[in-house]
């Protein structure tokens, strides 16, 4: 039988439950905005004492929160691939296995970005006619079959890769700054960012080109705008007039600027009368980086961060806000994946889901709109190739285990700072197949306290999800994998539109090698 035909046939009573379209002659606009290495601790309505995000605060006073909003990968790069293919990065290729159970993502000597296969969601949104812009950071590789207008989007002002820098130009080029298919400059060169001070207009800029497509859209037709400003990933930054205001320091500066951001898109939507016919979604793509110390957030209750499979590492805000159709202040407890959106959005918008391919997303409109309505599915949760856990209702299960490598951990570097717990955040990857660790997430929500061994409950549990497990490998093939080649050559040293600003450099030449993956 046919590898997807079969996915499908065990997921019929899932989508049998969820089945049914709002589609109608006006389809709304959708704009998701995800941060950066945001924490789902840093909202004031998840908690934060300071309260510095009233814009996004009222987005969930508005809409429908989701406590129980997992990314697809525990960092940017697989994370930002899945969300717009509905799909795990096992499968659309944004992993590498060259040294198993690794993260992988796309700096700017990576060669591979995501594949020509792939339907991205302006792709699919593309026959129903949306227009598509990005504003923010891309990181779905840089080279010029990868770049963001050649896969569905119509305009794009941002950047490929995060704003590290400044460089020599010698051994490392800056990176470029992007409008549409060319460069417009280089961060630190041309779009300053002192990082000394943590100053830079970027946000400025990205809430600017947000407020701009949305006047200039709003009349043409339906649009989708994927908002993505990166200032919260150190090294964090913010404009001038936001510098020194917040209580949490530069960090806190740079969250209190991306509110601000929110607050201008929404008000611009309610300018141009439209908010009632737009879907925004407000997320993160991992969650926070507590590796960045005092620039890094927080993530709540929750288990280690960034990089890791644990709880602190994958557990994202969820703000779903469309007035007059999404119950106002109202709460979800289903548990969404990032991928849900390509199929939710598809599913809104009446685009075609492709019927060739596993889709690791639902279509979850209903759970929107009947926020009571909870369907009971797996969530994959792997690091690199390797699946680590996978949760189904309140039980996640680890099959392995990994924090933090020792000789990181001597560099100062530590996904799990002050929350190391024996046998759990383990320093080197460790298999726990055979008697996997197995927690009740609504019971502990932190991931501390693991359910006995010893217990009834222990083994039912396991049984059930050792069998999703297995059906799940059963059908998994594996993408190619499209991290796993490095080359220097292929830096920024000479991107589309250099001729025009005198600012090509000669790169030296071409030679692959394999990426190294520390953690």
């Amino acid at each position: 039988m046919d590898r997807v035909r079969k996915y499908r046939l065990l997921l019929l009573p899932i989508l049998f439950i969820l089945k049914g379209s709002p589609v109608t002659a006006d389809p709304p606009n959708v704009i998701i905005m995800l941060m950066d290495d945001m924490g789902w601790g840093d909202l004031g309505w998840n908690g934060e004492p300071s309260r510095e995000t009233p814009n996004i605060d009222r987005l969930a006073a508005e809409g429908l929160t989701v406590p129980h909003m997992y990314t697809a990968a525990p960092l940017c790069s697989p994370s930002r691939a899945s969300l717009l293919t509905g799909r795990l990065p096992i499968r659309n290729g944004f992993y590498s296995d060259n040294t198993h159970g690794m993260n992988a993502y796309t700096p700017q000597e990576i060669m591979g970005g995501i594949p020509d296969e792939e339907v991205l969601l302006p792709e699919a949104l593309a026959a129903r006619n949306y227009t598509s812009g990005l504003i923010g950071k891309w990181h779905l590789g840089h080279r010029d079959q990868y770049l963001p207008l050649k896969h569905g989007f119509h305009s794009w002002f941002g950047a490929p890769n995060c704003h590290f820098g400044p460089y020599s130009g010698i051994t490392t080029p800056n990176i470029p700054v992007f409008r549409d298919d060319h460069m417009l400059g280089r961060y630190f060169k041309d779009f300053a960012i002192d990082k000394n001070n943590g100053v830079s207009n970027m946000t400025a800029l990205f809430i600017q080109e947000a407020v701009e497509f949305i006047e200039r859209e709003s009349n043409k037709g339906p649009f989708f705008l994927f908002w993505t400003p990166d200032s919260i990933h150190a090294p964090t930054y913010s404009s001038p007039h936001v510098r020194g205001t917040s209580r949490r320091g530069r960090y806190g500066d740079a969250v209190k600027e991306t509110d601000a951001g929110v607050g201008a898109i929404v008000e611009a939507l309610r300018t141009q009368g439209v908010d009632n016919n737009t879907l925004i979604f407000f997320s993160s793509d991992n969650g926070a980086a507590l590796v960045s110390k005092t620039e890094g957030g927080s993530n709540g209750p929750f288990l280690c961060g960034k990089q890791t499979t644990f709880e602190g590492g994958m557990r994202a805000p969820g703000i779903f806000w469309w007035p007059g159709v999404i119950p106002a202040g109202s709460v979800s407890y289903q548990v969404m994946t990032h991928m849900d959106l390509f199929s939710t959005v598809a599913q809104i918008a009446g685009a075609e889901i492709p019927s060739d391919r596993i889709i690791d997303g639902l279509p979850l409109y209903n759970s929107l709109i009947h926020p009571e309505l909870e369907v009971l599915r797996p969530v994959f949760l792997y690091r690199g190739d390797r699946l680590m856990a996978v949760r189904k209702g309140s039980y996640k299960m680890h099959l392995w285990t990994f924090s933090t490598p020792t000789e990181e951990m001597e560099r100062g570097i530590n996904f799990c700072p002050g929350e190391e717990i024996p046998n759990l955040t383990t320093p080197i990857p460790t298999n726990h197949t055979d008697k996997p660790i197995l927690f009740n997430i609504e019971v502990d929500p932190g991931e501390k306290y693991p359910i006995s061994r010893f217990t009834q409950e222990y083994s039912k549990q396991v049984t059930e999800l050792q069998q999703v497990v297995s059906d799940h490998e059963t059908l998994l093939v594996p993408g190619e994998p499209m991290l796993n080649w490095c080359d220097n050559a292929v830096m920024h040293w000479s991107p589309p539109g250099c001729e025009a600003l005198g600012d090509c450099i000669n790169p030296p030449e071409s030679n692959p090698y394999l990426c190294v993956w520390d953690h």
